[in-house]
């Protein structure tokens, strides 16, 4: 696959609204033709997203933190200092149109970063995401919510490296109740978000088979 994938990573903490508006913007100039695809790594200050299937039962704590609807799938997740956010937007046009297919590949990416660190991460059926196990219960290290404009992808996957855990006490996690949430921290692994970027970028080509950019 010949095409161009710039790679960024924004420094500090980038502000929710402003990237949903920089991440329409961006599926548009790629939809036109004027923009190669895009992989944006950020991280956030703490918040809440509600998904297109969030209940109202499930923010438990709607004074917390700010809660941003979005037209991403899912349902409640948190956003926050020490989390991961890659914000992905490819053209499904070129990739080929399945969206399934795409998820999929979002999933194996996060396996195969996991991987790096000697996580073992795996999917679960009836749960979206990336799930460790831990004794004898599972908690979720990983988050993917997507959204398709006219066959360009935005949002994408978050990745819990150290951040304040107890932040999701606001919410259910995607609407599961009955497992927790962890990180690389909690699991006694001590990676930086730089190192964090190093394994996501060097096992995203070997799923989306695209070479990229770095800026």
């Amino acid at each position: 696959m010949d095409r161009k994938l710039d790679w960024c990573v924004s420094d500090g903490l980038t502000d929710y609204t402003e990237s949903v508006r920089a991440m329409e913007e961006r599926v548009a100039r790629i939809r036109a033709g004027e923009a190669p695809e895009l992989v944006w790594l950020v991280e956030h200050p703490p918040l809440y997203t509600a998904g297109t299937s969030s209940r109202a039962e499930d923010l438990l704590d709607q004074a917390r933190f700010p809660v941003h609807r979005t037209g991403r799938g899912g349902q409640y997740t948190y956003h926050g200092p020490g989390q991961r956010v890659a914000y992905v937007m490819l053209d499904l046009e070129q990739r080929g149109r399945d969206v399934r297919r795409y998820v999929n590949g979002l999933e194996e990416w996060l396996i195969q970063a996991l991987a790096q660190f000697g996580v073992l991460g795996e999917r679960r059926d009836g749960r979206v995401g990336i799930w460790v196990r831990r004794g004898t219960r599972e908690d979720k290290i990983a988050a993917v919510g997507v959204r398709v404009r006219r066959w360009v992808t935005y949002h994408g996957i978050s990745l819990n490296v150290n951040p304040d855990l107890t932040h999701y006490d606001g919410i259910v996690p995607c609407g599961v109740r009955e497992h927790g949430v962890t990180s690389l921290a909690d699991l006694g692994i001590e990676a930086t978000m730089k190192d964090v970027d190093a394994a996501l970028e060097a096992t995203f080509e070997a799923v989306f088979k695209g070479p990229f950019v770095p800026s």
